[in-house]
């Protein structure tokens, strides 16, 4: 079996936010950046298992901070735990202020995808290295939430 490392598979999207993304209180809606939050995650799972993957779960998404009309939307996505044909990816959400360069950490969430074969039917997965001492402590943190779900 052909193992994949984390960076194999890890993306970042950027988006800068418009009007069109505004709540009624003129911050980006929380429901945008969910939307991108899940498509990261899924491109991370297709690219990890080379299947459609599909979202089983939202174990945990946190808003910090708000995001405003302007700012760049960072959304860096990477595996923190594979099983036999589930798997969890943690999202890290930052806005970046383009005028001034600040950055924030405004949000992070933790999905559950499952690989499906050409029937519908989960399918088992590609096993992943975990080369990094913050992968390793991101994948023993990933191992605790499995066990506590």
């Amino acid at each position: 079996m052909t193992y994949k490392s984390v960076q194999d598979s890890a993306i970042t999207l950027v988006q800068q936010m418009s009007q069109a993304d505004a709540n009624l209180a003129g911050n980006v809606h929380g429901g945008v950046i969910m939307k991108l939050v899940d498509t990261a995650a899924a491109i991370v799972a297709r690219r990890h298992t080379g299947l459609n993957a599909v979202t089983a779960s939202i174990d945990r998404l946190d808003f910090h901070s708000p995001v405003f009309v302007g700012n760049l939307l960072r959304i860096m996505a990477s595996i923190n735990y594979v099983g036999k044909t589930s798997m969890e990816i943690g999202v890290r959400v930052e806005a970046e202020d383009v005028v001034s360069g600040e950055v924030r950490h405004t949000g992070s969430a933790y999905l559950i995808f499952v690989a499906l074969d050409e029937n519908q039917m989960p399918q088992h997965i590609p096993p992943v290295v975990f080369e990094t001492d913050k992968e390793k402590e991101r994948n023993c943190a990933a191992v605790e939430r499995r066990i506590m779900r």
